[in-house]
């Protein structure tokens, strides 16, 4: 029987994976693939302003967003993990990191998303995708004690940051998510918290599609509704056809 691919996002807070790759998620899982999503933390000091202003507690925040985050994967067909890591700042443990490589060596992903490595804005996210990518170093070697088969390659993308020109984001692989993109709303709007970010993202989305079209063919100056998602591959693609 063939193996199922799986998609592995590793993101730093409770929100991230919906605002920068729900449109691959949904994407996913509507070709039957697994996708598993691993929250480091719930964003619950920093990306949870308006239950702060509120007058909510730390733990009924961390209970909230989980909510959130659990209702947002539910629309989008997706597994989810809560590692508890915390945030601001987002801190890589040991512990931490053995369960990301657990995680690698469980779902052996095909494919691997997770934050650029740079953002002036927002350590804890750089720290996500060290965290992601050692992981991964690790799961491929087999002596490291951890069940299951050493890892693969899997190819790792970066998804694209809220300021990417600061983040030294370019990307190079434009995904077409016009047919998931109803699923990515749907769940952008699970994300009460973080209310303002829905229109920015569904803009940007149609921003990403207008560059979908002008790199997938002639500009002929018809209109669009082409969405679109932004993507860095970190790891050289491997190949015997140029394409």
């Amino acid at each position: 029987m063939a193996t199922v691919p799986a998609l592995l996002v590793v993101s730093a807070h409770a929100g991230d994976f919906v605002w920068r790759a729900a449109g691959a998620v949904a994407a996913a899982t509507a070709r039957g693939e697994r996708a598993v999503v691993v929250c480091l933390s719930y964003g619950e000091r920093g990306e949870s302003a308006k239950a702060w202003r509120e007058g909510k507690g730390l733990e009924e925040i961390k209970a909230m967003r989980r909510d959130e985050a659990e209702r947002a994967a539910a629309e989008l067909g997706a597994e989810i993990r809560f590692l508890d890591a915390g945030d601001y700042p987002l801190i890589g443990s040991r512990d931490i990191l053995d369960q990301l490589v657990r995680i690698y060596r469980e779902v052996n992903p095909t494919v691997v998303l997770t934050h650029p490595l740079a953002d002036p804005y927002n350590e804890d996210h750089p720290e996500a995708a060290r965290l992601a990518l050692q992981a991964r170093v690790l799961a491929q070697a087999i002596g490291y004690d951890a069940p299951g088969e050493p890892l693969g390659a899997p190819p790792v993308f970066f998804f694209e940051p809220h300021q990417p020109e600061q983040c030294d984001f370019k990307p190079n692989v434009l995904l077409d998510i016009t047919d998931a993109f109803p699923a990515k709303r749907r769940a952008m709007e699970c994300l009460g918290a973080q209310q303002h970010m829905w229109d920015y993202y569904t803009d940007l989305a149609v921003r990403r599609g207008v560059q979908v079209k002008r790199n997938a063919g002639p500009n002929l100056g018809f209109p669009t509704n082409t969405k679109g998602e932004a993507y860095m591959r970190y790891y050289p693609q491997v190949t015997d056809v140029l394409q």
